[in-house]
């Protein structure tokens, strides 16, 4: 329940979002809350860990970063920073930069290069649909929607027309190539699925 009682039909901002000193967990879309579970299954936490690890690993010693929820994410319209007119700021369950300068101790204000969201039943739809318009909108490279439950991974990259394109579905032993690093990297699922 969202203890502050905010209007769920007005349009808000990332500086009216760090003003909400509850502990409900709140995602903005184009400016409208999104109420977010207060907890995630057993099955997602293991499955986000053990990605996360595999991510970590890769990436030590390397240009990129990965960050796992919560950890807010801005997305502004437009190449303005200011928290009054930033009107998207959603916590993906894992997502990577390369462009570090787009962090700063409140997470990432710009388009990560990679996003990871592990789907759940009472979030599919904001995953699948609502959060894939905004990722795509906003210039993700990579997104994956990892679905726990069936096992499966589906890949999208972002295509030179700047529309999501689905490049693979995988499950099983496969391993996933990592699009935004030329394949030089994959993730095996036989170390994400146990």
């Amino acid at each position: 329940m969202d203890t502050l009682n905010l209007d769920l039909h007005k349009r808000y901002t990332y500086a009216d979002y760090l003003t909400w000193m509850d502990e409900v967990r709140r995602e903005l879309y184009d400016g409208f809350i999104r109420m977010m579970a207060p907890s995630p299954s057993r099955k997602h936490q293991r499955i986000s860990t053990k990605l996360t690890r595999i991510w970590d690993t890769y990436l030590d010693n390397k240009k990129c970063e990965v960050y796992h929820a919560p950890s807010d994410v801005r997305l502004p319209n437009n190449k303005d920073k200011d928290d009054n007119i930033i009107y998207t700021v959603v916590q993906p369950d894992i997502y990577v930069v390369c462009d570090l300068s787009k962090l700063d101790d409140r997470g990432c204000l710009g388009a990560p290069d990679l996003i990871i969201e592990i789907v759940s039943s009472n979030n599919s739809k904001r995953d699948v649909k609502e959060k894939f318009e905004i990722y795509q909108q906003h210039g993700v490279r990579e997104y994956w929607i990892v679905n726990p439950n069936e096992e499966y991974v589906n890949v999208f990259v972002l295509g030179k027309e700047g529309k999501f394109q689905l490049v693979g579905m995988y499950a099983g032993d496969d391993k996933i190539p990592v699009n935004i690093f030329d394949g030089d990297f994959a993730v095996d699922l036989t170390e994400v699925f146990v």
